[in-house]
């Protein structure tokens, strides 16, 4: 598993299945994704369909920068994301508690 494969194949379909989800968060998050299998995506929740680019398009209401290696490790619980947070190996930008918090049930 890559970090490709959770934001490009397992978010939107996790959204598919509870589109509730992205009207729950309706902002604009860029990741940004370091090391071997890294990249920049945009995950655009203001849209009901396509919620997933390569890049970062439009003004994202939050940046979340970690490495592939600990972003799988997070989906796959196998790093707590709060204590991942509080180590600085994921990084939010700005830091929005309610964000977050509405990411980590999609993401979990």
């Amino acid at each position: 598993m890559t970090s490709k494969d959770i934001i490009e194949t397992e978010i939107p379909s996790a959204l598919q299945q509870k589109p509730e989800m992205a009207k729950d968060i309706n902002s604009i998050i860029h990741f940004n994704i370091t090391g071997d299998g890294g990249g920049a995506w945009t995950l655009d929740l203001t849209k009901s369909s396509e919620w997933v680019s390569s890049g970062h398009n439009g003004e994202a209401k939050m940046t979340i920068t970690v490495s592939n290696e600990d972003f799988v490790k997070i989906r796959q619980k196998q790093l707590n994301p709060n204590m991942a947070a509080m180590s600085g190996k994921l990084k939010f930008k700005p830091m929005d508690m309610g964000l977050a918090m509405k990411l980590a049930k999609l993401l979990g």
